[in-house]
């Protein structure tokens, strides 16, 4: 028979054993929680290291200036506007449209900031009032206003040495001040190469032309995707930013009139449905801004 001490002797081998192996598999616990958290560590670097700052109000005078020395050297300008789109969008869709599109179609450029959005916009008349300024909260200013402001903006980054002044408007009513202005400005520039102007229909056109066949291929009739505030315009708003789109009460909304400042159906609109313009807008804004740099 084993003596006292032998058994206790023995017990506490088994007990050291014991707490051995339970160290041993903490250890190896925190080693793998430890290798985790520095993969998680390394996918956040990696995400902000591929994702710089686009936006230029965003930067310091300085960082745009080291921005512009490494090659990014083209600006666009995204315009907005504040109007009425009926009762169930808010008055500053284009604005944010407008402003986070630029965004990602600069993302996907790599060489591109991006301006602080234009929101003040020709929409008609003050008084009597005309077009959308029938509706309240809409803001209009002349068109010889907005055109001063484009051409001053644009003469602003070519100054600072920007070679590329790229305009994206949201907005159809003032597509032709904008082709206006960078006419103008490609002419009086013509003999300096050192920056050029340029009003990227291809933007607006993904939406009014592209994104509503796309539409009408789906089985969507002219008259529920609209030319205002209808399918198209809400559900586009809908991918880019919920909030500005009433959809509670547009889900038991009869439909909207013209008089009610929409034309076109919108109770139909879906996020699913915006994003298709999403992507077709920063295709075609991205291939068309690479075409026209790419011939200089």
């Amino acid at each position: 028979m084993k003596s006292q001490s032998q058994s206790q002797a023995q017990a506490q081998a088994q007990a050291q054993a014991q707490a051995q192996a339970r160290l041993i598999m903490l250890f190896m616990c925190v080693q793998r929680s430890l290798g985790v958290l520095v993969l998680g560590l390394s996918s956040i670097v990696n995400c902000y290291a591929v994702t710089p700052e686009v936006q230029l109000d965003n930067l310091t005078w300085t960082e745009v200036q080291h921005r512009l020395a490494s090659g990014t050297t083209t600006i666009l300008i995204p315009i907005g506007g504040t109007e009425q789109s009926g009762p169930y969008v808010a008055l500053g869709k284009h604005n944010v449209r407008a402003n986070l599109l630029a965004q990602k179609i600069a993302q996907n450029l790599g060489n591109a900031l991006v301006a602080p959005v234009i929101s003040y916009v020709p929409e008609g008349s003050i008084h009597p009032p005309a077009g959308h300024m029938r509706f309240t909260g809409t803001i209009s200013i002349p068109d010889s206003a907005f055109e001063a402001m484009l051409d001053g903006t644009a003469r602003s980054f070519k100054q600072h040495g920007f070679k590329e002044v790229i305009f994206l408007g949201d907005h159809g009513g003032y597509q032709k001040n904008m082709q206006k202005v960078a006419a103008r400005l490609s002419r009086e520039w013509g003999n300096d190469p050192s920056c050029h102007v340029t009003a990227l229909s291809e933007y607006y056109q993904a939406v009014s032309v592209s994104y509503v066949n796309t539409l009408r291929n789906r089985g969507f009739s002219m008259a529920e995707i609209g030319l205002h505030a209808g399918l198209a315009d809400t559900a586009l708003t809908l991918a880019i930013e919920r909030s500005l789109v009433r959809s509670d009460a547009l889900a038991h909304a009869t439909k909207p009139t013209e008089a009610e400042g929409v034309s076109g159906d919108p109770r139909h609109a879906t996020e699913e449905l915006g994003q298709l313009a999403v992507k077709q807008i920063i295709d075609a804004s991205v291939t068309a801004i690479k075409r026209v740099t790419g011939a200089r």
